[in-house]
């Protein structure tokens, strides 16, 4: 960045395009696209989709099949 250039950090556009630039400068093409995956927004809403993905399900059948899946994950496979 040129040190005597006014830059609007206001502008989101400017401030994105000044940001990938740093990161690729020091992190490289592909780990500022690991850097920048991790900020992705989510879509949907979780809630709604956790409690009908949940409805009718007890805490008490969670544990229990945890329990199994934990007991499948000690026992030797077959």
């Amino acid at each position: 960045m040129n040190p005597q250039a006014i830059t609007d950090f206001r502008n989101p556009a400017v401030v994105r395009k000044l940001g990938i630039e740093a990161l690729t400068k020091e992190l490289g093409a592909v780990g500022m696209a690991y850097f920048m995956r991790q900020f992705e927004i989510g879509y949907g809403d979780y809630t709604a989709e956790r409690h009908e993905l949940l409805e009718g399900v007890t805490s008490d059948e969670i544990i229990a099949q945890a329990r199994i899946i934990d007991q499948q994950k000690q026992s030797p496979a077959v």
